[in-house]
């Protein structure tokens, strides 16, 4: 994750998987919250491994041994979670295609993904780069005002998205939808059709082809560069997550796919073959470099196919292993879980002013790397919950949050 101008990396709304209806069960709601806190604590992970991009890194830059155990967690967060979000995303955006038209389903994207990320990127972000990271008391700065100034003439201002990244992503996703299904692309008949979901060969396929898209994206696109904050890199399986999404809601299949045995045994193969292939293809390609480029990042090298192979195949094993645990364990709605769900996507855009304001307060308290990183976390989920429920109060934030 390197992200220009100190900005961050993936997120979600709640509402950005369509409005919740009768319809939607409560497991997808509660895997998208699950989703949101395990966001904010990859970048409590940054902040203290240096492995990645954030706002804001504490020093000291910690050994590689330290490092590489932090690799492991948040190369498994990674390799995962954003592909699940656009798959459920993907899902619930075909069912408010059919249900709203192309055209109302356009403006209705248009209004729930770019509003949010406008406000991030014209008030959050600069507020968090000119103000906690600016150091206001340097002789000789320029005024607030010149530097908003030149952030937006500069044209800065695109690449200051932060965690948004993903509701323009998903707006660009969702905006292709709508013309394909004008085009006659994509049927949009009375009631869905309902086929049988991908079994264990189709699954294994599907993961096949995302290695070799994402090995081929890399050797132009290498981990670590960003075109105005979009990670081309880690696309091939966003892309074809939405539109596997899409099949699913188009022909009805997330809850078999969910209950299927598929899943499940996917689930523990990516659980437990992860970390056994991931510690295999670090022992084979041995360590990254200190500095400078890594044989991992891409390019035609042995490491780069083989953090690809690692990658998709268990990003995808994980996923569906939590799909099939959510839809079996946590499908209830329970006064608590509706209460974090319709705060989560106000975490998701408050959490990073509120993490860099709390890392400076947290550095007397000392302790390793991983003791820090917890605390950061438990503290910044606690104020940003607040913080996100005093928006849903606030008029105007109400309808963005």
């Amino acid at each position: 994750m390197n992200i220009n101008d100190r900005a961050s990396m993936p997120g979600l709304n709640s509402q950005n998987m369509a409005v919740p209806s009768a319809g939607r069960a409560a497991w997808v709601d509660n895997l998208r919250t699950l989703v949101i806190l395990l966001v904010v604590n990859m970048h409590a992970c940054v902040t203290y491994s240096h492995v990645g991009g954030w706002y804001m890194k504490e020093a000291p830059e910690p050994p590689m041994a330290i490092k590489f155990a932090f690799v492991f967690w948040q190369g498994h967060l990674q390799a995962f979670f954003i592909g699940l979000l656009f798959f459920l995303s993907g899902v619930f955006a075909h069912r408010s295609l059919e249900r709203r038209g192309a055209g109302g389903f356009a403006r209705e994207r248009f209004q729930r993904l770019a509003m949010p990320a406008l406000l991030y990127m014209v008030v959050i972000h600069p507020f968090m780069v000119y103000v906690l990271l600016g150091n206001p008391h340097v002789a000789n700065r320029p005024s607030l005002g010149i530097l908003y100034r030149d952030y937006v003439m500069s044209g800065r201002v695109l690449s200051g998205n932060g965690p948004l990244w993903f509701a323009l992503a998903l707006l660009a996703f969702s905006m292709v939808l709508a013309v394909w299904s004008q085009l006659g692309r994509v049927e949009q008949p009375a009631g869905r059709e309902t086929k049988p979901s991908p079994g264990l060969g189709v699954l294994l396929g599907f993961g096949v082809a995302l290695v070799v898209a994402t090995f081929l994206v890399r050797l132009v696109q290498p981990i670590g560069m960003n075109i105005f904050n979009f990670q081309l890199c880690f696309f091939p399986q966003y892309i074809a997550a939405f539109v596997a999404g899409v099949a699913a809601g188009r022909h009805g299949w997330l809850d078999l796919l969910a209950t299927s045995r598929s899943a499940k045994i996917a689930g523990w193969l990516g659980l437990l073959g992860g970390p056994l292939l991931l510690a295999f293809v670090a022992w084979l390609g041995g360590p990254p470099p200190e500095r400078g480029p890594s044989p991992y990042d891409g390019g035609w090298t042995v490491q780069a196919f083989g953090l690809a192979v690692w990658e998709q195949l268990a990003g995808l094993a994980l996923g569906l292993g939590l799909v099939s645990l959510f839809r079996r364990r946590f499908n209830m709605a329970e006064r608590f879980a509706r209460w974090l769900s319709e705060r989560a996507f106000g975490v998701y855009v408050l959490h990073a002013p509120i993490m860099v304001a709390l890392t400076p307060m947290l550095r007397p308290l000392g302790g390793n790397p991983f003791s820090r990183m917890v605390v950061l976390t438990v503290l910044t989920l606690i104020a940003s919950f607040a913080a996100a429920d005093l928006a849903k109060r606030t008029p105007g934030l109400k309808k963005i949050l």
